[in-house]
């Protein structure tokens, strides 16, 4: 298993400060937030993204994608009923694969609760239609680019769709392409009636990115989810790629947190030896 870190947590810092104490602490690679790099992805130059890259690869880290993807990003929706707004979405979400390439990761991640949300005077089965359509052009050209783009299931306390891993993969297998996988995510697989085990082996064919929190929204070991029956899970699932660690909560600090996270993943995943 390789480790990672989500960079939002480091709010105010430099990338190349972010990545230093990334690396002193341990960890394999970095999860950028496009938010972190500038106002939209556009604003990231193609000399920049390589710059980027390379500023990763010079303390020792793998750039593993994009998340938060449409987070703070005016004028997209993915499921407004306008189709010009869907149209925008479309495209930002093309450049955004796009970006990754460029930067060399590997994964994109599609949360962006506040920006899949389907509106009160919209049709369920119409947002579900529109939603396959935009996917299914981003997985052709995340295919093309060499990258892998992933729907994140989220709690219904954050959004109206994809909120649960069922039907987050009922949509991957829906859009049909080898490029458009699923993320699972701890704390939103945590506000499921379904064992997170359960869903990991369920979901092991589609599964191409991991997340890992607490269902408090904290780091890993902050709270009561026992990572040591899903380290099982997941070695038994044959997963042995990236555990990003994702949180929503910055108290205390960026660095005792990113600490206290890897250190107890480590713990666990030795223990599963």
């Amino acid at each position: 298993m390789r480790f990672a870190i989500c960079n939002e947590l480091f709010e105010g810092w430099s990338l190349a400060d972010t990545f230093r104490t990334v690396s002193d602490l341990g960890y394999d690679g970095v999860e950028l937030a496009p938010f972190t790099l500038a106002p939209t992805i556009s604003d990231v130059s193609p000399d920049q993204r390589t710059a980027i890259r390379r500023l990763a690869a010079d303390h020792g880290l793998q750039i593993t994608g994009l998340h938060w993807l449409l987070a703070r990003v005016p004028g997209v929706y993915l499921t407004s009923p306008d189709a010009a707004i869907r149209e925008s979405t479309r495209a930002y979400l093309l450049e955004l694969v796009r970006a990754c390439a460029d930067l060399g990761g590997s994964f994109l991640v599609f949360g962006s609760p506040q920006q899949r949300n389907v509106l009160p005077d919209v049709d369920r089965a119409a947002a579900w239609d529109w939603s396959r359509g935009i996917f299914q052009a981003v997985g052709r050209l995340a295919g093309e680019r060499g990258v892998t783009f992933c729907l994140e299931p989220l709690a219904p306390t954050e959004t109206n769709i994809f909120s649960t891993a069922a039907e987050a993969a009922r949509m991957v297998d829906e859009v049909g392409q080898p490029a458009f996988r699923l993320l699972l995510d701890v704390k939103a697989m945590s506000s499921e009636a379904i064992p997170i085990p359960e869903i990991i082996a369920t979901q092991r064919d589609r599964l191409a990115y991991f997340h890992a929190n607490d269902a408090n929204r904290r780091e890993p070991g902050s709270g009561d989810v026992d990572f040591a029956p899903i380290f099982r899970a997941l070695r038994q699932a044959g997963y042995d790629d990236w555990m990003s660690i994702e949180v929503f909560d910055y108290k205390p600090d960026p660095v005792t947190i990113a600490t206290n996270g890897l250190a107890y993943l480590k713990r666990v995943a030795a223990a599963q030896l």
